[in-house]
């Protein structure tokens, strides 16, 4: 054994590097543990790899976002704290902000456009308000309406038909006392929407000679002196052929009423007119005319070589024309017009049980639909036919009616000829 003695640690009472030790003294290399003089130390350990570290995006601190794994025993249980084993906040540092709680998932943006989703909600609310507001005009409007035991028992026909009938209110606003007794109607009309879709209207002559059930032959608005709306309804079906299915009946004081609710109609005459006893007073030519002057126009008729059947083509002029306003732009879009043409109509409608204001209006928009197709006359034979008790009628053949109320009945009818098409 060699007499020369290892060089000491440079520390006190630290221990012996062996001899041949290559390390630097005072350097931190230690002797690897089990390592015997003699024989050669194992080869180095292998090296552990470190764990990986997840890549943060540009511009956010690290440590601000923890991957959060669930416990198995509770979903909702709030991970261990990172700082653990890093220290507070990670091995950056404490985070910039609150962790994420348990369960939270990002917040993710709608792929709708505000501008679009705002516009979507107030038409929302448009809706709301303008269905609410009819409907509460539809109810309250039918409450105001009077019904009527009006339909018979006779079945039914194709099509759905309307008998108008405007009633002649003695002692009224709008029509002075005369001296006449009862009730009558000077206005008679049928509109008839077929089941192929045409509409037609036609006014039916109160001077027309019928059978009145249980009455005999009379004048056809009689059958309303003598039974009301039931026995005109039944008496209309037997000329006609076509069962009613809904009785509507106008006063003339609600003619002047609903006229002005919508301010006003365009009506046309072709000479100047100045009768007492209707109180039309109209120059040549096409006028805007009130409630007043409409009621005149619909009523008048001794101004007119034709009487009756001159009156008759004045009433299919007004319906068409208050049609017309009803359904335009300034009364549509305006509130307080239909307030006052609910109010207006309601107050002066007597309608069968079972049509309310909603089945009104249908025969507005039908009449309309006819009115645009041309008018509809009835063929008459004589009408200067001279009767035993009722003066001079309007005479009609019995095929000929059947043969041009069949034609309306199926939808095949020429508005433009008046007879079959």
């Amino acid at each position: 054994m060699s007499d020369q003695q290892p060089p000491r640690s440079p520390r006190p009472g630290g221990p012996r590097r062996p001899a041949g030790h290559r390390a630097r003294a005072g350097g931190s290399a230690r002797p690897v543990t089990g390592a015997r003089r003699g024989r050669s130390a194992p080869g180095p350990a292998d090296t552990r790899a470190l764990p990986r570290q997840e890549q943060h995006p540009p511009g956010e601190p690290r440590g601000g976002r923890q991957r959060i794994v669930p416990s198995s025993r509770d979903d909702h249980q709030a991970p261990a704290d990172a700082g653990d084993a890093w220290g507070p906040g990670g091995p950056a540092g404490p985070p910039s902000g609150p962790p994420p709680g348990p369960g939270r998932r990002p917040r993710r943006r709608s792929r709708i456009p505000r501008p679009v989703r705002l516009g979507a909600t107030l038409l929302a609310l448009v809706l709301v308000v303008v269905v609410g507001w009819g409907a509460g005009l539809v109810l309250w409007a039918d409450s105001r309406i009077e019904h009527v035991d009006a339909l018979s028992q006779a079945e039914n026909t194709p099509g759905t038909t309307y008998l108008i009938a405007g009633s002649d209110r003695r002692g009224g606003e709008a029509v002075g006392d005369d001296g006449t007794e009862g009730a009558r109607t000077d206005t008679i009309m049928l509109l008839h929407k077929a089941r192929n879709g045409n509409s037609y209207l036609v006014s039916l002559p109160r001077d027309t000679l019928v059978d009145i059930p249980d009455e005999g032959g009379y004048k056809l608005n009689a059958a309303y002196s003598f039974g009301g709306a039931p026995l005109l309804v039944e008496t209309v079906e037997d000329f006609t052929g076509l069962t009613i299915d809904h009785y509507v009946e106008i006063g003339f004081d609600g003619v002047s009423g609903m006229v002005d609710a919508v301010d006003h109609v365009n009506l046309c005459i072709d000479q100047d007119v100045e009768d007492e006893k209707s109180g039309l007073s109209m120059t040549e030519g096409c006028h805007d005319v009130g409630g007043e002057q409409a009621l005149a126009f619909v009523r008048a008729r001794y101004f007119d070589p034709s009487a009756d059947l001159g009156r008759q083509q004045r009433q299919q002029q007004f319906i068409g024309a208050l049609m017309e306003r009803v359904t335009s732009p300034a009364v549509l879009l305006n509130p307080v017009r239909h307030v006052k043409l609910a109010g207006a109509g309601s107050d002066s409608l007597v309608t069968s049980d079972g049509t309310g204001i909603i089945d009104v209006s249908r025969m507005a928009l039908s009449a309309r639909g006819a009115m645009s197709n041309g008018t509809m006359t009835m063929p008459i034979e004589n009408p200067q036919f001279q009767t035993e008790n009722s003066g001079v009628a309007i005479l009609t053949d019995d095929e000929d009616i059947a043969d041009f109320f069949g034609s309306i009945e199926d939808g095949s009818a020429d508005p433009a000829s008046g007879e079959e098409g």
